[in-house]
């Protein structure tokens, strides 16, 4: 049996080389003595590596004796990253190897060259003292170089110096496994990934490939078959990362194979690559294919890359672990997360990230100035392009390649506004024809998700949009949700809805095409000019879905009564800053958000009854009270008023069961609310700040969904109500200036009560010692409190999280908490 020391490389050497791709011709040097080993082990080591792809220089040449060495073998030398030195019994007998070998250990020394010694049948103390062949060899050296003594020193600490060098050592045994372990140790040796990304060009992937190396490759573990996946949205790097960690590894496999844009090609062009590669029978029948594969790699450790892959033909090339030896990695890349999980399992899928902005900001610059960096004058202008693709590094490359030949600053100020204002995918075939393949693959409930997302609630909590989006025909929302997600089109980022620059712009494109001369008959409306231009000449039609408006600060529209008329099918409106002279003649009762800051007029259209409403947005509106049809809306959940300072009464809660958060904040002549707020279920947030006309409540409250009540500033209202027994989820209580006088003794039913404020309550005429019940309570604020507590609070039984000093010192020094709502 073979006897082999693997140790680890020489830490002397450096860990990059220090040539450039174009003066590196060899991965590695081959140095031998020609009568030794020429004609077999060194002959298949050759050939090992050459079928490895690794370009090896090897001299064929036997040099007579006298003869220098050759200019070519030391340009060689000098343009290898790497030499393994074969040291077998005659090495030293040749003043050819000798002064190869110096030359290596100089190239080691100068420029960081990897050297792996080989001791082919020798001892390496041997080498080291020379003994035995080599101190034969040397006498032979000192006597015929006796003129030149310097130079025979030079060989001998070489010889000294390369066997102090970690490397392989071969006594007996089987040369073929050898030879396997060796060029197994190549490959762990040359910093593969460093040369591959650098001399490639490529940006920001090294970190990138090396978190899927540590991660998920594992190639320690050599027990199991292990399938990867690489997932994200087109031109995002998928097969460029593969590709990196293919070549970083591929030399560590019995066999491999990189099977590219297998979805686009032919099933049997890729089955006969993959037969090549693997060096597999060619003549295998084409209908035993699947058995050939899964039969001839059943021992075989490989590493086999599907890029782009779809699920059937992954089936065909990849179809169980247990085709492949153990050991063996399959990576595959695909948009379709789904396919991932299914063949790889959750815990083995790497989501591919978008550029940095520096490096971003460096490829961008590579592509379009021939530099890593950006020169001050273009910096911003740079800066801009960089954050239209957002780290896209194929839109990146694109838009680079397109301002390559400008000189001219005006031109690319010019430019980007272009793209800004045009809000167009950049021209580029490969780019639009890959996102529109993902968007084509969806279902139609699914395109209609991705289009709404990309033209209203990018951004938008996932839970807020399944609530407005629920029960649309074809739609069961969680499920086109995760569908999307799968396809790379959106993701959920802190629970909210995300989508990437390029593919909200995709979505718009495709809007746009819709109708490219009337936008009246797209089904969404979200620039300015073409809201402006549908609501002023009212050609909308029943193809519009949606509506967002943000008009300009500086301009206030003025629609005439009928601009809504003809959108029969509107489920989305947000819109502010419009003026209504002739009042509204018609909303659509489809309508399922409507979001209309500073409404104008005092009512709403009487027909106007959307019982699919979710949500009721209007802050700082003229309206008196809603809409009578608004006490029978099953699905609201929100409504805000705010600062709808004519609002004189709440609608009937009765009629509106799934009612979660009701702000009325700032409406001053707010003067009733309801009884039935009452006894709501599912009222999370109710919040009155500042209702200043407000005199009365129910007399008795039991919201038992109920988590933050806000009467602050209401300067009129006396009398708190009465706590029911079910208001245990109640955690914030703000009554700061209000004009409460004192607290019931039913507040002890408010368990969960965290934060309770009472600055400036001064109607209060004792102190509210059931204060003393809330056990859970944290913060209390009294700042400007009149009636001060008893020093007899000392010994009360006070929260573990309370104290008189830790209140004292909250209001001294901080400023109560208050929700934004």
């Amino acid at each position: 049996m073979a006897s082999t020391s693997n140790t680890q490389t020489d830490p002397s050497i450096n860990p990059s080389s220090s040539l450039s791709k174009s003066q590196r011709k060899y991965e590695v040097f081959l140095s031998f003595r020609g009568e030794d080993t020429r004609n077999s082990f060194t002959d298949h080591l050759y050939y090992a590596l050459v079928d490895k792809g690794i370009e090896t220089f090897r001299d064929d040449e036997e040099l007579e004796m006298g003869r220098p060495i050759k200019p070519e073998l030391l340009d060689a030398i000098e343009t290898s990253r790497m030499a393994v030195i074969i040291l077998s019994r005659n090495y030293a007998s040749s003043t050819w190897c000798l002064e190869e070998l110096a030359k290596i250990l100089e190239c080691k020394e100068k420029q960081g060259m990897r050297v792996l010694p080989v001791f082919y049948h020798v001892d390496p103390s041997d080498v080291r003292q020379q003994r035995g062949t080599f101190g034969d060899a040397f006498d032979k050296h000192e006597e015929r170089f006796k003129e030149n003594i310097e130079m025979v020193e030079r060989w001998r600490g070489a010889l000294r110096e390369v066997a102090d060098i970690s490397g392989r050592h071969l006594k007996d045994g089987y040369e073929s496994k050898f030879i396997k372990e060796i060029v197994e140790n190549i490959h762990e040796l040359n910093d593969t990934t460093l040369s591959v990304s650098h001399k490639n060009g490529l940006v920001g992937i090294d970190s990138r490939v090396q978190e899927i190396m540590d991660l998920y490759l594992d190639m320690a573990s050599k027990d199991d078959v292990r399938f990867i996946g690489i997932c994200g949205m087109s031109g995002i790097g998928k097969t460029t990362l593969a590709e990196v960690v293919f070549e970083s590894i591929h030399l560590q496999f019995e066999a491999s194979s990189f099977l590219r844009d297998v979805k686009i090609r032919n099933l049997s062009d890729s089955q006969d690559q993959l037969l090549g590669d693997m060096k597999l029978n060619m003549k295998i029948p084409r209908w035993d294919v699947l058995k050939g594969i899964s039969s001839r790699l059943r021992n075989k450790r490989v590493i086999i890359v599907i890029d782009d892959a779809d699920e059937e033909k992954l089936k065909t090339l990849a179809g169980d672990p247990d085709w492949f030896g153990r050991g063996s990695r399959i990576i595959i890349t695909s948009e379709d997360k789904r396919l991932l999980r299914k063949r790889c399992g959750k815990k083995n899928i790497y989501n591919a990230k978008k550029l940095n902005a520096s490096d971003a900001l460096e490829l961008f610059s590579r592509e379009a100035l021939d530099k890593s960096h950006c020169e001050k004058d273009l910096l911003d202008i740079c800066n801009g392009f960089v954050s239209y693709v957002d780290g896209h590094p194929l839109a990146l490359k694109t838009l680079g390649s397109s301002m390559h030949d400008i000189t001219d600053i005006g031109t690319w100020k010019a430019e980007l506004e272009r793209l800004k204002e045009s809000a167009e995918l950049p021209n580029d075939d490969r780019i639009q024809t890959a996102l529109r393949l993902s968007y084509q693959g969806l279902r139609t409930a699914e395109k209609k998700l991705f289009l709404d997302v990309a033209c209203f609630f990018n951004g938008e909590d996932k839970d807020r949009i399944a609530d407005i989006l629920e029960g649309s025909p074809g739609c069961i929302l969680e499920t086109d949700i995760k569908a999307v997600i799968d396809k790379s089109l959106i993701t959920i980022l802190g629970g909210k809805l995300r989508m990437h620059n390029l593919l909200q712009q995709l979505g718009w494109e495709i809007v746009r095409e819709e109708s490219l001369q009337e936008p009246g008959g797209r089904s969404r409306l979200w620039r300015w000019k073409d809201v402006h231009h549908v609501l002023k000449k009212n050609t909308g039609t029943t193809a519009v879905e949606g509506i967002m408006l943000n008009t300009p600060p500086q301009k206030e529209e003025r629609l005439n009564a009928e601009a809504f008329s003809k959108m029969e099918n509107l489920k989305f409106l947000q819109i502010r800053n419009v003026q209504l002279p002739q009042g509204l003649s018609y909303l659509s009762n489809k309508l399922r958000l409507m979001e209309w800051h500073e409404y104008p007029l005092k009512s709403m259209p009487r027909s106007f009854q959307p019982n699919k409403l979710v949500e009721l947005i209007m802050p700082r509106s003229h309206i008196k009270e809603l809409p009578k049809g608004f006490s029978n809306l099953g699905r609201l959940k929100v409504i805000d008023l705010r600062e709808s300072q004519n609002l004189m009464k709440t609608p009937d809660f009765t009629g509106l069961p799934n009612l979660e958060r009701v702000i009325f904040r700032g409406c001053t002549r707010l003067y009733e609310v309801h009884p039935s707020i009452g006894v709501h279920k599912r009222l999370t947030i109710l919040n009155l700040q500042d209702c200043k006309y407000l005199n009365s409540l129910p007399p008795e409250i039991n919201l038992e969904s109920l988590k933050i009540l806000i009467l602050s500033g209401c300067s009129r209202l006396k009398k708190f109500p009465e706590i029911g027994r079910n208001m245990t989820r109640l955690s914030w209580l703000f009554l700061d200036g209000s004009g409460i006088e004192e607290l019931p003794l039913s507040i002890e039913h408010l368990t969960g009560l965290t934060i309770l404020n009472l600055q400036d309550c001064n109607n209060f005429s004792s102190f509210p010692s059931v204060i003393c019940s809330l056990t859970c309570l944290e913060i209390l604020s009294l700042s400007g409190f009149k009636v001060q507590p008893h020093k007899s609070w000392h010994s009360l039984d006070l929260s573990p999280t309370l104290s008189l000093c830790t209140y004292c010192f909250f209001i001294a020094q901080h400023p109560e908490p208050e929700p934004k709502l």
